[in-house]
């Protein structure tokens, strides 16, 4: 990803504080595989496209209606993009609260991410980025 889609990964998460679902997929490839922790811990592997998104967005909304991303720090690495996030919220039933860092990455083509990842590491995200050769 170039600096421009560094740019473009902070207006998807400003997109997402602001539950404007056009302008977070507007930030998406229509085919992107996009992966999250909890998807994860449901055995579930990832969500494909578009369709996907807006599935995970729905699920995400209802369970953590004040759901937020703060983004800590994001770096270019060529045609991928590694960022700190901060993610906090409460649970909307049981009201606990949730605040954590972790790492996500992302890659691009044509200015849109095809693959979007969380990671509980930096380390992770590099080692993952690197196994699929999208790193620097």
């Amino acid at each position: 990803m170039s600096e421009e889609n560094v740019e473009a990964f902070k207006r998807g998460m400003e997109a997402f504080n602001r539950r404007d679902l056009d302008a977070f997929l507007a930030f998406m490839d229509p085919e992107v595989q996009f992966v999250v922790r909890l998807m994860e811990l449901e055995g579930r592997p990832y969500l494909r496209g578009h369709d996907g998104v807006r599935e995970w967005w729905r699920g995400m909304f209802a369970v953590f209606p004040d759901f937020e991303i703060e983004v800590l720090e994001a770096r270019d690495l060529g045609d991928s993009v590694i960022a700190a996030v901060r993610m906090h919220g409460h649970g909307g039933d049981s009201g606990v609260p949730f605040n954590e860092v972790v790492w996500q990455a992302a890659k691009a083509r044509d200015g849109k991410a095809t693959w979007w990842q969380t990671f509980q590491s930096e380390a992770e995200a590099l080692e993952a980025l690197e196994a699929a050769g999208l790193s620097e």
